[in-house]
């Protein structure tokens, strides 16, 4: 008997692949999705990119694989409550970070900057180029040829690109629509302008309900802070004090546990009590209900979201912009900014990238060539990269 929700997914009614695939006797087309994504090459390759500390200054500290396992496990906790898609909450979860590029945001902003005359570099379009394009595993096909719903949950997970009036929306409104947003394969049109599934919408609150818990837990064990700097700070302060006042006498990495834990249980049950009561005002009775409701659906009550943005900036000012975080940023940004500019003169890249940089390639073809194959590099990769082609190495410290 299915369970799900009227305005859930359903993956008997989706708008289906570019190309066409045999059913399944024993899988829907969501875990299919999901299980084409833990297959890929860019999957694995997150356990060797940064989150926030360098991969290799602790081996407890999270990278990019456990942080989207973390993310993929709250929202299927937050799906099974709503009574949406599990498997399609978890497909987008899994692959909301393909696009990212070694050495965490740094990589990013360094490759952004680098392609402003080539379209830019946005690593949620990078995802999109991944699935679609640069994993090339299948006989018949570039791409892992997923399914319309999990396309437009990576694409729009963090809310539409455009506005109803066909204008940029949101943070593209100032930054400018990313490169290559008309050139999406898909079976369908993936309708920009408007909101993606509940599912997607759950994938996206868990990422920053993820975010905000193992911060402060790898900021505790690097020691840039102790618990007791975090009282007063919105949000966690509260559990702070709550912890302290039960457990006063046990280790502090017990302590900091029990913050972790209170903190993710009760954003998600704040999510789900605030979701169920938007779904109820607004009226929504099916996935196209949600994707026209004109506002996102899945998210944190007023209180909470106030009390969320004043963590942000307590981890912005204390952990994110630290002396011991933002030295080995600013050598994975040069690290980053050499490769780029190394590979653009020389046209020196290996296998397949090499082949397509060749010497009749277009500079614009050529510069997203490259931003294509550091985008898919490890840390350890970048930097091995770096002592090739510069015979020196580099010291993250």
């Amino acid at each position: 008997m299915d369970d799900r929700a009227s305005y859930a997914s359903n993956p008997e009614h989706s708008r289906g692949r570019l190309f066409g695939t045999g059913p399944s006797p024993t899988r829907s087309e969501f875990q299919r999705d999901r299980d084409r994504i833990i297959h890929s090459t860019a999957f694995r390759r997150l356990q060797h990119k940064t989150q926030v500390f360098l991969h290799h200054e602790g081996r407890h500290f999270r990278n990019r694989l456990t942080h989207t396992l973390e993310v993929s496990q709250m929202a299927r906790s937050i799906a099974r409550a709503l009574k949406l898609d599990e498997d399609l909450a978890e497909a987008v979860a899994l692959s909301h970070d393909l696009g990212h590029t070694p050495f965490g945001h740094a990589g990013e902003r360094v490759l952004h900057d680098k392609m402003a005359a080539f379209g830019g570099f946005d690593h949620n379009m990078q995802a999109i180029r991944v699935v679609t394009r640069l994993e090339n595993r299948y006989a018949e096909h570039d791409g892992l040829n997923l399914t319309w719903e999990t396309l437009e949950g990576i694409l729009k997970h963090n809310g539409p690109l455009l506005t109803e009036g066909g204008r940029p929306a949101l943070r593209y409104a100032q930054e400018g629509l990313p490169s290559g947003l008309d050139d999406i394969p898909a079976s369908a049109d993936l309708m920009p302008a408007t909101y993606a599934s509940l599912e997607a919408q759950a994938a996206a609150i868990a990422d920053d309900i993820a975010y905000n818990a193992h911060d402060i837990d790898d900021a505790l064990r690097a020691g840039l802070l102790a618990l007791d700097d975090l009282a007063g700070v919105p949000l966690a302060g509260p559990i702070v004090a709550e912890v302290l006042a039960l457990y006063r006498d046990v280790a502090p990495k017990r302590q900091a546990h029990e913050v972790q834990r209170r903190l993710i249980t009760r954003s998600i049950e704040d999510v789900i009590a605030t979701t169920q009561a938007n779904i109820a005002a607004g009226r929504v009775l099916s996935a196209d209900d949600v994707r026209h409701a004109g506002r996102t659906l899945v998210g944190f009550s007023p209180e909470t979201a106030a009390a969320e943005r004043g963590l942000k900036q307590f981890l912005f000012e204390r952990v994110y912009r630290h002396p011991s975080v933002m030295g080995p940023v600013r050598q994975g940004e040069s690290v980053v900014a050499a490769l780029f500019d190394r590979y653009m003169s020389t046209r020196d890249l290996p296998g397949r990238w090499g082949i397509a940089a060749g010497v009749e390639s277009s500079p614009d073809v050529l510069a997203r060539g490259v931003a294509d194959f550091i985008a898919g590099m490890t840390d350890p990769y970048a930097i091995d990269e770096y002592a090739r082609l510069f015979d020196a190495r580099p010291e993250f410290r």
